[in-house]
């Protein structure tokens, strides 16, 4: 955990080392101008932001060179990711402001020099939003009637919520981020084990988490049911998905970017947002983790996310004809792929039909042991699938059918092309009131080596033991490519690090399809 905190921060620290500052003027006195590059293009002056409730942020402010004097240019406000620190945005928002924007990035309330607590997208962090934004408008030469918000991760949440409460914002760019808190790190009433301890860690190391984050976090990774109502509301409250009617009144553009494998808000949830949308909107979907679709760019390299929301920004605020408006407005890429594919919708990315794996056979499995099918480790396994196309792997005919449930395809002729949501519907008898288990579904090959093409956590509580229930269970979203001559298999199993699971010792599970209400996987494939 700390290790991959302090990558996230050795990486902004580069960037604003590649453009000629030191780490320590990232923690300047108020109003300390320093140069944003060699040529001076652009500059940018460090600022003491003052935010709600009487709180100080840290923050900097890129403004055009050559400013002139009386003009108006639009702003974009950038609120930083979960632990990083003012300089995360250098790269980005020199580039933004050479292009002629005034850019206003500023440390998130709670982490290091910022005031307050950390407030996980609260309200205090929402009003933030609107209070530097009064800032800008009368310290800059910031346009009123200009505005954007845009930022990865955390600040990606908060942005989605100040859309809702702050009219004046017309352009919002959200990259691996959230829109419904609870499907995020606790969908399939499971908690995402490493997902709430990478981020309390983070938290803790680099910010002061409030009184309630720290009750919050001790009864969701202690598994106080007696708690869960209260903490689904907290995460309610927190979820633009919530939000949704305020957001399309108030009308700003949203651009929302994520990766198939971010394995701290999966997709869907993005996908189902997206969808509920009126005004403009698009939304962009690649391989890899959480952020590491935009990490390239905090460095200032070449980056498809960051040019985009570039493009997205121009077309919004600038009023500019880029034509990011008349392209398809679900743009994804594959796993297997390096091309984009463009779709009027998320509901035609699967509009090639699905093909269903019938799963025929009763299978028995004792809980509380690793099957040795798992969904990867945190921040690590899905980039080095998008880097090096390496997913999470797993010998399928050694897997132990004690531990594991195992159905498999026929060898396909042809190439399966799976887009979106994979969907498993079964019938599950337990011997114990509570329980836990995972599905996976794997691309086989001929050697029985199985590649992770989705998987998805499932938990019971309170169910009559030896009395059969139906489940429905939605596989998180991907877009991968099932080569001629291999296989699908479905795997389940009860143990997955990435999960805090649920299973009373000596539990068993028993996955039955009954004649009148048969099992399956649902896989969605796209057109041929």
């Amino acid at each position: 955990m700390h290790r991959t905190t302090t990558a996230a921060a050795v990486a902004t620290l580069l960037a604003a080392t590649a453009l000629g500052l030191a780490p320590h003027q990232a923690q300047a006195a108020p109003a300390t101008t320093v140069a944003a590059a060699a040529d001076a293009s652009s500059q940018v002056r460090f600022h003491d932001i003052p935010g709600s409730g009487g709180i100080t942020l840290k923050g900097n402010v890129f403004t055009p060179a050559g400013a002139e004097s009386g003009r108006k240019y639009p702003l974009i406000v950038l609120p930083t990711s979960w632990g990083l620190p003012q300089i995360e945005y250098i790269a980005q928002a020199k580039k933004l402001a050479d292009s002629g924007y005034v850019v206003v990035s500023y440390t998130s309330r709670g982490f290091w020099l910022s005031g307050g607590d950390i407030e996980v997208a609260g309200p205090p962090d929402i009003a933030d939003v609107s209070a530097v934004i009064d800032w800008a408008l009368a310290n800059s030469p910031a346009d009123a009637d200009r505005i954007g918000l845009g930022g990865v991760s955390y600040a990606a949440g908060i942005t989605l919520l100040a859309s809702a409460h702050d009219p004046r914002v017309k352009a919002v760019v959200a990259m691996s981020g959230w829109a419904d808190l609870i499907e995020s790190i606790y969908s399939g009433r499971t908690q995402h084990l490493q997902a709430a301890a990478m981020l309390g860690a983070a938290g803790y190391l680099t910010g002061r988490p409030g009184p309630e984050l720290k009750t919050l976090l001790g009864n969701f990774l202690g598994s106080r049911l007696d708690r869960e109502q209260e903490m689904i509301e907290w995460g309610r409250q927190r979820s633009a998905s919530e939000q949704v009617d305020r957001i399309n009144a108030n009308g700003a553009a949203i651009m929302l970017g994520n990766a198939w494998g971010d394995t701290i808000f999966p997709p869907n949830q993005y996908a189902k947002f997206y969808e509920r949308l009126t005004g403009p909107k698009r939304l962009e979907f690649r391989p890899g983790d959480h952020a590491t679709a935009e990490g390239t760019g905090l460095l200032g390299l070449p980056n498809d996310t960051w040019t985009n929301a570039h493009r997205w920004f121009d077309r919004y605020l600038k009023g500019e004809r880029n034509g990011v408006d008349t392209e398809a407005p679900v743009q994804i890429k594959s796993r297997s792929d390096d091309g984009y594919e463009g779709y009027a919708d998320w509901k035609s990315v699967g509009a090639g039909g699905t093909e269903k794996l019938a799963l025929t056979d009763s299978e028995h499995l004792f809980a509380n042991v690793d099957s040795g099918a798992n969904g990867g480790i945190l921040l690590l396994s899905s980039a080095l699938d998008q880097f090096v196309k390496a997913p999470p792997i797993a010998s399928v005919p050694l897997l132990p059918r004690a531990f594991a449930a195992v159905w498999q395809s026929e060898r396909y002729d042809r190439a399966r092309r799976i887009r979106g949501t994979a969907e498993l519907h079964t019938t599950v008898t337990p011997t114990k009131g509570d329980g836990t288990f995972v599905a996976y579904l794997y691309d086989v090959g001929p050697l029985g080596i199985g590649k992770l093409v989705s998987n998805a956590p499932y938990t019971f509580h309170g169910k009559a033991p030896g009395q059969a229930f139906g489940v429905d269970l939605e596989l998180f979203s991907t877009a991968y490519d099932v080569p001629a001559g291999h296989r699908l298999a479905l795997v389940v199993d009860t143990v997955d690090p990435l999960y805090i699971e649920h299973n009373p010792i000596g539990a068993q599970l028993t996955f039955s399809s009954p004649r009148t209400d048969p099992s399956y996987v649902s896989v969605p494939l796209r057109e041929q």
